[in-house]
């Protein structure tokens, strides 16, 4: 038994270790003006990066399970170490931007990608009985990574330079994903089919998903959710100085702010799907970030406005991917829940590759916040109006009814 705790509790220590260091990603945005003015790029080139690296983070978690199969979770957290270490060391030897697109955005997102979920599915089904605590802890992790690494980047950015900051994070990187997978075991607890909130009527192969209008408006709804997220993260502090007028320093501390209030979002709204039917959770959401979107494109905007609107969006952004896998489980049952959310959770990569396309034709910052706000409020109204395929639309506090008949 002491044994048995001890393993349990080394799981989870190296989980949280490689969740910081996999986390670290999100600040991305510190790199883009340094960058710039290094190599006489535009800022909107260099911020392309973290499109292209979350498209390859959700396209890589396609083949996540089969790597996992092969390698075990030790050795695919090594290779992920190992590939986003070797990318980002590249990158400080880069001088173009498609090195940059290919060694810090397809290398570091796609070795993101791999380790991000196996390794979250795993310490979950270490710990069946507490599959909400320990999902909690690993994706506050992952949080606390990008809100350590603000102040851990951001000084090297500062005392060495951009480019051997990129070294120094490399080997960071790959030190802190390898001891964790030394220390992360192989789960063997089978994981048995949670009891939703909602019926679902089969459990859908992925072809049958795929004859589903359900699954193209769920892709439409994360496609938007993470569209908007990712586009603010990758360039906050950008977006501080050209819309705020804040200078570099200040804007800077809003990668902090929207480290703390993902995290935050992942928590208070995951809480909150367990009391309120899940989509409606996402519709109000939607709605929130659409309006924050409307204040920074149309309102000329202070140091509070502009920390308010972005911690709104950090916030639901964070809280909507973590409601989304059980959504789609709920939506098309749990025998094919891996194959059938890694089709839907590519919205989070096509919708982090396309703003950044959207932005270059719109021009600007403020023009794309206005699309953004459009397309949250029509993603908002999509969401509420859905159900699982077959079924009425359940009312807005349908989970707190069931649970209280089952008590």
């Amino acid at each position: 038994m002491k044994s048995s705790k001890q393993s349990r509790l080394s799981v989870l220590i190296g989980t949280v270790i490689a969740m910081i260091g996999l986390g670290t990603i999100y600040t991305w945005s510190l790199f883009n003006q340094p960058l710039a003015d290094t190599y006489g790029w535009s800022v909107g080139a260099v911020a392309t990066t973290f499109s292209i690296m979350s498209f390859a983070l959700s396209f890589s978690t396609l083949s996540a399970s089969s790597i996992q199969k092969k390698l075990g979770i030790r050795g695919l957290l090594i290779l992920s170490g190992v590939g986003m270490g070797a990318g980002l060391m590249i990158t400080s030897i880069s001088s173009s931007l498609w090195m940059l697109y290919i060694f810090a955005g397809v290398l570091v997102g796609a070795s993101n990608g791999i380790g991000y979920m196996t390794t979250l599915s795993n310490a979950i089904q270490y710990f069946p009985e507490k599959k909400g605590l320990i999902s909690g802890i690993a994706v506050g992790a992952y949080g606390t990574g990008s809100l350590l690494f603000k102040y851990v980047l951001g000084f090297f950015i500062n005392s060495v330079g951009v480019v051997q900051a990129f070294l120094y994070w490399g080997v960071i990187i790959m030190l802190l994903l390898i001891a964790g997978a030394f220390l992360v075991k192989e789960a063997k607890v089978a994981v048995k089919p949670q009891r939703s909130s909602v019926k679902v009527q089969n459990d859908y192969t992925l072809k049958e998903m795929l004859h589903t209008k359900e699954a193209y408006l769920l892709f439409f709804v994360l496609f938007t959710a993470c569209m908007s997220g990712l586009y603010l993260i990758g360039s906050v502090a950008n977006i501080g100085v050209s819309l705020a007028g804040l200078n570099m320093a200040t804007a800077a501390n809003a990668v902090a702010l929207v480290a703390i209030f993902n995290t935050t979002g992942r928590i208070v709204l995951g809480t909150a799907s367990d009391h309120f039917e899940r989509l409606k959770v996402i519709a109000v959401s939607l709605f929130i970030t659409a309006a924050a979107a409307l204040v920074l494109s149309e309102l000329k905007l202070n140091f509070a406005l502009f920390f308010i609107c972005v911690s709104s969006v950090a916030f639901c952004f964070g809280g909507n991917i973590t409601i989304f896998p059980t959504i789609v489980s709920e939506f098309f049952g749990l025998k094919n829940q891996s194959r059938n959310y890694g089709i839907i959770y590519q919205g989070f990569g096509i919708g982090g590759l396309s703003v950044s396309f959207i932005s270059g034709f719109l021009g600007g910052f403020a023009p794309t916040f206005n699309f953004i706000a459009l397309l949250c409020a029509a993603a908002s109204v999509v969401a509420m109006l859905l159900h699982v395929p077959g079924t009425k639309r359940a009312p807005l506090f349908a989970a707190r009814k069931i649970q209280e008949e089952r008590r």
